[in-house]
């Protein structure tokens, strides 16, 4: 089964670029996008059978993604969070796993390591 991502992402262009990258490169499928806060944490909350994985980014067009982890922070341990940033900063990632994401990348240097994190839950999913 392939495992099925929500973005939130406020850039346009960032967010397609990822869902095409995402799709190619690891065969994961997004089945929903938001570009705030809101909207996200609505949909993450009230959709819990129809995500696997949530990609955040901190700053958006209404709120922000640490409100989105906080949000979700009861979910199922099964459910993975991710952050997506420009500004992964030392006290940003700190603050992010307090409000339960279980990574943090930085935008213009970790994209690979994104990459490879997801490659690594598309073949846990495999094997279960």
């Amino acid at each position: 089964m392939n495992i099925r991502a929500y973005i939130i992402e406020d850039n346009p262009i960032i967010r397609d670029n990822l869902m095409d990258t995402l799709k190619e490169l690891v065969q994961i499928e997004a089945v929903g996008t938001a570009d705030n806060e809101r909207d996200a944490a609505g949909w993450l909350c009230g959709n819990d059978n129809r995500w696997d994985l949530a990609i955040v980014d901190i700053f958006l067009k209404q709120g922000n993604g640490l409100n989105v982890l906080a949000a979700c922070n009861q979910r199922d341990p099964g459910k993975k969070m991710v952050v997506l940033s420009n500004h992964a900063t030392a006290e940003i990632r700190r603050r992010c796993k307090l409000l339960g994401a279980d990574a943090v990348f930085d935008k213009s240097t970790e994209i690979d390591a994104l990459l490879d994190y997801c490659q690594a839950e598309q073949d846990k999913s495999r094997v279960s």
